[in-house]
């Protein structure tokens, strides 16, 4: 992992300056001479800037993003606590952790620290950009922003903005961690419980009634332990031991606060400044990113491709359809144009 630091102030889309960035990010794989290679993925909620480890089935040798072939850059999301600023880092002004007096940070804010990065890596443009869920979110923001970045994105799960369903569930969520009491001392653990219960909350949108018959049904006729509920809450442990309550709600935010029509007239029109060969991929059985949403997404990229894919996963298809994915991607970066699909402007 390696960090980026930026001691310059960054003006977040709320108006709130924040002094100074951090993110952390990770490179594989060596850049060629006509930096013609570069593959940027970019990661969902609790994700982190390894790539190579929660989309193993996507990159490393031997697989389609082979770090042999391309250079290959994660960046972490500022409000992550994987090594970027957000709600545990020092401010600066006060010395002191941010906590509760972390701004908000938009999905646009993340958007544009990441092209920081790209600038200091030198970058003037990429070869693909992909992301599912709020990497998707992140994939469409940038080539709306910079639509001669990316020479082709594929974004997965995610819609032009997020739903008032998708805004629900998280505030759901957000409502569980900050009913913890503890999440107002100063522990390490801060929230904690209540966060495990937010993940349990999250986990019935990321997955579908099939995905739990088929691994969470019970053989016995049981009157309770049963494994459904054994299931939730080693996920609410699980994510416990690895992230934090005030990233968790940062996040959250960051999530609902995307909507590629802001200030841009309306999602269609800005949809419409994406110039990139772009692939849509949809799952069926998704209840927290409907296919619909893709396909509004689809209908107003120029020329995008549409593909959906069964999974009895739902949500979290994007995380373990590997195989599925891969193909249409194949596919897709095969028929790809060469050069640039040529917009007429009036």
């Amino acid at each position: 992992m390696q960090v980026f630091q930026s001691k310059k102030s960054f003006a977040l889309e709320s108006g709130v300056i924040l002094p100074e960035i951090e993110l952390a990010y990770h490179t594989y794989g060596t850049l060629n001479a006509r930096k013609s290679n570069v593959v940027w993925i970019f990661h969902a909620l609790t994700a982190n800037s390894d790539a190579a480890d929660w989309w193993s089935g996507l990159v490393g040798e031997g697989r389609l993003f082979d770090p042999r072939d391309y250079y290959i850059i994660c960046a972490n999301m500022l409000g992550s606590h994987y090594g970027s600023t957000a709600p545990i880092s020092l401010n600066p002004q006060t010395q002191t952790l941010y906590r509760w007096d972390f701004p908000l940070i938009t999905v646009r804010d993340v958007v544009k620290s990441h092209q920081l990065l790209a600038k200091h890596l030198g970058l003037k443009n990429a070869y693909l950009g992909i992301g599912g869920s709020m990497g998707g979110q992140q994939a469409l923001e940038w080539a709306i922003d910079m639509p001669d970045f990316f020479e082709n994105i594929t974004v997965i799960a995610c819609g032009a903005q997020q739903s008032p369903w998708g805004v629900a569930l998280n505030e759901a969520q957000r409502m569980a961690i900050e009913a913890d009491s503890t999440l107002r001392t100063n522990a390490p653990d801060a929230g904690a419980k209540g966060m495990a219960a937010a993940r349990a909350m999250g986990m019935v949108s990321y997955r579908t009634y099939d995905s739990f018959n088929f691994q969470q049904q019970d053989t016995d006729e049981k009157l309770s332990d049963f494994r459904a509920a054994s299931y939730q809450q080693h996920q609410g442990l699980k994510l416990c031991k690895r992230f934090n309550a005030w990233s968790y709600i940062s996040l959250s935010k960051t999530m609902d606060s995307h909507h590629v029509g802001r200030g841009r007239g309306n999602s269609a029109n800005a949809l419409n400044k994406i110039i990139a060969n772009t692939l849509i991929i949809g799952i069926e059985s998704d209840v927290l990113f409907p296919i619909s949403e893709q396909a509004f997404l689809a209908a107003h990229i120029t020329g995008a491709q549409f593909e959906v894919i069964d999974s009895r996963y739902g949500h979290d298809g994007f995380l373990i359809e590997y195989e599925k994915i891969t193909k249409r991607l194949q596919v897709f970066l095969k028929q790809a144009l060469p050069a640039r699909r040529v917009k007429a402007f009036c």
